[in-house]
């Protein structure tokens, strides 16, 4: 018998079985068990700040043209006004960004007071030590089941990841990403 026909055969015996529970905490659940980075987004749109966090945010979907990606729920009150901006900053958020987070994600309140801001030319809003700004425009908005998927085409990057490590979420818990010496 050759390697690939014993590969073949054992992979057919197997006693695997997996939970079929798709209510959306058994999904909040099992999604929760992949790290992601948080990302800000925020512009002004018909002259007014807006902003929102997605952790679903998503870089490299695109090199030429280049397109990023994250979800936004259809039943965001912030997206439909946010999407109007002529350009929408985008913060990976770094290590001790925690407090922004959910003030950003905040239903209530000035989601940008106190903050730290920058603004380029066209309007992006950026946090302040951030571990990646990006300034972006609306490409495609994709229907997604209860989200849509949003492209962003990126017209300007500024790698700040040399100062600030990014935030993770992992296990709907915040935490830190660090390099082990030695392994860089």
């Amino acid at each position: 018998m050759t390697a690939l026909a014993t590969h073949e055969s054992t992979a057919l015996e197997t006693d695997t079985v997996l939970c079929t529970d798709l209510s959306a905490l058994s999904l909040r659940n099992a999604f929760s068990h992949f790290p992601s980075g948080v990302a800000a987004l925020a512009g002004y749109a018909d002259g007014v700040k807006e902003g929102l966090v997605a952790s679903s945010f998503t870089v490299g979907v695109s090199l030429d043209p280049p397109l990023v990606s994250f979800a936004v729920q259809n039943s965001s009150r912030t997206w439909p006004r946010l999407r109007r901006a002529e350009r929408i900053g985008v913060s990976v958020l770094a290590e001790g960004h925690d407090q922004v987070c959910r003030q950003m994600a905040s239903k209530d309140g000035d989601r940008f007071a106190g903050l730290g801001l920058q603004v380029t030319e066209d309007g992006a809003v950026l946090l302040e030590g951030a571990a990646l700004w990006l300034e972006t425009s609306v490409y495609a908005e994709l229907p997604a089941g209860d989200h849509q998927m949003v492209l962003l085409q990126v017209h300007g990057v500024s790698d700040q990841s040399g100062e600030h490590e990014p935030l993770v979420f992992h296990r709907s818990a915040f935490r830190n990403l660090r390099t082990a010496e030695g392994n860089q």
